[in-house]
């Protein structure tokens, strides 16, 4: 058998065509694709407003920027999440909090949140970034409500939860990243996500100047609209108007990304199958693996489970050609972030949580041949 990584792209021939019409047109950089790409994620995803970017990242970096982060700024987000969704508020120069987990969704705990904004001055902390983990969604009007109290903003990572949703107090389905209660949400498109451009990011908001502002600082700064220049010399003429970046994405990359989200409610539907599977095969064996809630529709980027042994059972599957990964090592362990002061031992819900962590293969072209196999293996290796 193959070898079977945890998670992988899924090209058409739909998408090959998409991508070779734009080699075959007029534009390979900014184009029209890039706002046919955003107007169609908008709609999809439910925000008034979607800004496409080269990467997570950079969508991440332009949402601080966007928001004001700086030097004096204190900002909160999860110790369980990629390095990216912390270092956005460093690249501002502002001061990364984190607040331990929930051990059954591995998610940012709302309840350690309140405990640091209670025990600090007011106004020491200036916003939020919860993580839709694993494609499991955050209740993103919690948080809102927590942030209102203090007068926070919320950047909401959903870079696992296209097509993930959670139900509010009124019985609303609320779309990951729909902007009804984060200021700012973005989006990967990294190949193991939903929606695979090689690489992009989305930042989704229902704030129409946050949106004009980031598709100016997206841009270097530059802008050429009437109403925002100084002066105008002709048809050539352009202004900058802010220090930006060239966070821009290609209309290569566009085409594909619009051509996957064609069939983006088609791949939800097989991960969330797969996870079913997952969940039959090892149900009362004490392996962890966050069962949603009531109201919550998983996105199942990830499929974790916890088990005793983890290396070994990490090293077996790879013997067997299954390439498990780990999601994540904790930010506050890692050497940049010890040195500015944090400390293992500061979230001990979280270093539990990575103890026995294992992501196993979850993507929508995993044959049911290949599961059976990757199930056959962690009941055979792992330790529960």
């Amino acid at each position: 058998m193959k070898s079977i990584p945890y998670g992988r792209q899924h090209i058409t021939q739909a998408d090959i065509d998409a991508v070779t019409a734009v080699l075959k047109a007029d534009y390979l950089t900014t184009g029209p694709k890039v706002t046919e790409f955003e107007e169609k994620f908008a709609k999809y995803i439910g925000s008034k407003y979607a800004v496409a970017v080269s990467n997570g990242t950079t969508a991440l970096h332009l949402c601080t920027m966007v928001l004001g982060v700086n030097q004096d700024s204190k900002v909160i987000t999860t110790p369980i999440t990629f390095a990216a969704s912390a270092n956005c508020v460093r690249y501002c120069g502002g001061e990364v909090a984190f607040a331990d987990i929930v051990p059954n969704t591995a998610l940012l705990d709302i309840d350690k949140v309140r405990t640091l904004l209670e025990a600090a001055p007011k106004d020491t902390y200036q916003g939020i970034i919860p993580v839709d983990f694993a494609g499991y969604p955050v209740n993103m009007e919690a948080f809102r409500n927590l942030a209102d109290e203090y007068g926070l903003w919320i950047i909401e990572d959903a870079c696992h939860a296209p097509g993930g949703s959670f139900t509010d107090s009124k019985g609303i389905v609320q779309n990951c990243g729909n902007g009804n209660y984060a200021d700012l949400a973005i989006f990967s498109f990294h190949p193991v996500k939903h929606i695979a451009c090689g690489e992009g990011g989305m930042i989704t908001t229902n704030d129409k100047a946050l949106y004009e502002r980031l598709q100016i600082l997206k841009t270097h700064g530059i802008t050429r609209r009437q109403d925002l220049m100084q002066e105008n010399h002709g048809g050539w003429y352009y202004e900058m108007v802010d220090l930006g970046h060239n966070y821009r994405i290609p209309d290569i990359l566009c085409a594909l990304g619009i051509s996957q989200l064609d069939k983006a409610d088609a791949g939800i539907k097989r991960r969330r199958a797969i996870a079913k599977k997952y969940d039959t095969a090892f149900a009362g064996l004490g392996m962890a693996n966050f069962q949603p809630a009531d109201g919550i529709n998983h996105a199942y980027h990830l499929y974790v489970i916890a088990v005793k042994n983890r290396k070994e059972l990490y090293d077996a599957l790879r013997t067997e050609g299954i390439y498990a990964q780990i999601h994540y090592i904790p930010v506050h362990t890692l050497p940049y972030y010890q040195q500015l002061g944090h400390q293992k031992g500061d979230y001990p819900k979280a270093e539990k949580y990575y103890e026995n962590c294992i992501s196993l293969p979850m993507y929508p072209s995993l044959t049911d041949e290949e599961q059976d196999f990757v199930i056959k293996q962690v009941l055979k290796n792992g330790q529960s």
